[in-house]
């Protein structure tokens, strides 16, 4: 499992990130990623998961007419795909948000079928619609009612209660969401991590966090979370920059700080080339300063910033 080789591993180990191609384009991009950064010898491959949204179409009659579209199906195809193609570890995302019970027991039973047993574990992200999180009919509001639900599949329970006929040989193990900077709908850092707790003691083998710019906001985080009983693996995500216009969407979707210094030395760039330069050194001091710290993994989100991530291990690893 991949907890076992994160354990395991003598050294910091290396993994990323990667989303499924958008509906109907092809898995070159997505394997073109994956051939530039396999030589950094990866532990695993995250594949995200996304929800469907309700877009408006034009009719005949020139109005719109609401509809459901998710734009990246084949997070389960994906994952085999990667798995077949690379003999690498693969942990596909698991999510609340846009699904019900009984689609996740079908990625479920499809993911055993499969072999593959390493998940992340969500509640993701609300609707765009929606001013709050709603789950759709017969889902759920928390990543713990989905820890729930991942628990009895292990046990050979299926959700409405009836007993699996062949229980599954290997059971799932799977990873959590940790928030550095708090997760933005906490009331404060200590509720976090009341939250968080409840997950790890739910099963969560592991956490992987947000992404940060400033590494003491994650030693701060570790030593919150060891204060409050938490002691499974604390990985950090860790994401390079290539472009100055990127930190105000950054700040404002992940809710994260960016360094002062940081922003003086992009804004210095003359060229994007120089800001994404500026963009792997930082992430580069900040990934040498963790395997210094003898984190156990690093887990870079790589969607659209593959050859930066390139950059940065090759930098340090």
């Amino acid at each position: 499992m991949i907890i076992d080789k994160i354990l395991n591993n003598r050294s910091t180990a290396f993994s990323f990130e990667v989303s499924p191609p958008i509906k109907g384009n092809s898995l070159d991009s997505l394997f073109s990623t994956i051939d530039r950064l396999r030589e950094f010898d990866p532990k695993y491959v995250n594949i995200t998961t996304h929800r469907s949204e309700l877009v408006y179409k034009n009719t005949d009659n020139g109005l719109f007419q609401a509809a459901t579209l998710r734009r990246r199906p084949g997070t389960v195809a994906i994952a085999a795909a990667i798995k077949h193609k690379y003999n690498i570890d693969v942990v596909p995302h698991i999510l609340c948000s846009g699904f019900s019970r009984e689609e996740t027991e079908y990625v479920l039973i499809d993911l055993n079928f499969l072999d593959i047993h390493d998940l992340l574990v969500l509640r993701g992200d609300k609707a765009p619609q929606d001013k709050r999180f709603t789950p759709v009919k017969d889902g759920y509001s928390h990543a713990t009612e989905l820890q729930e639900q991942i628990n009895k599949f292990n046990e050979g329970i299926f959700c409405d209660g009836s007993s699996i006929s062949d229980k599954p040989v290997v059971p799932f193990s799977y990873g959590v969401a940790g928030y550095p900077e708090k997760h933005e709908e906490a009331l404060n850092f200590d509720i976090d991590l009341k939250y968080l707790k409840q997950k790890v003691d739910n099963g969560a083998s592991y956490v992987v966090t947000q992404m940060f710019f400033d590494n003491r906001k994650y030693f701060d985080f570790v030593d919150k979370c060891r204060a409050v009983g938490i002691n499974v693996p604390i990985i950090p995500g860790i994401k390079p920059v290539k472009r100055l216009a990127q930190l105000p969407v950054l700040a404002k979707t992940f809710r994260v700080d960016i360094p002062s210094d940081f922003v003086v030395e992009l804004d210095k760039c003359k060229t994007e080339a120089e800001q994404e330069q500026c963009g792997v050194e930082w992430c580069s001091m900040q990934v040498k300063d963790l395997i210094a710290h003898n984190v156990p993994s690093i887990h870079f989100y790589a969607i659209n910033a593959s050859n930066s991530v390139a950059a940065v291990a090759k930098n340090c690893y």
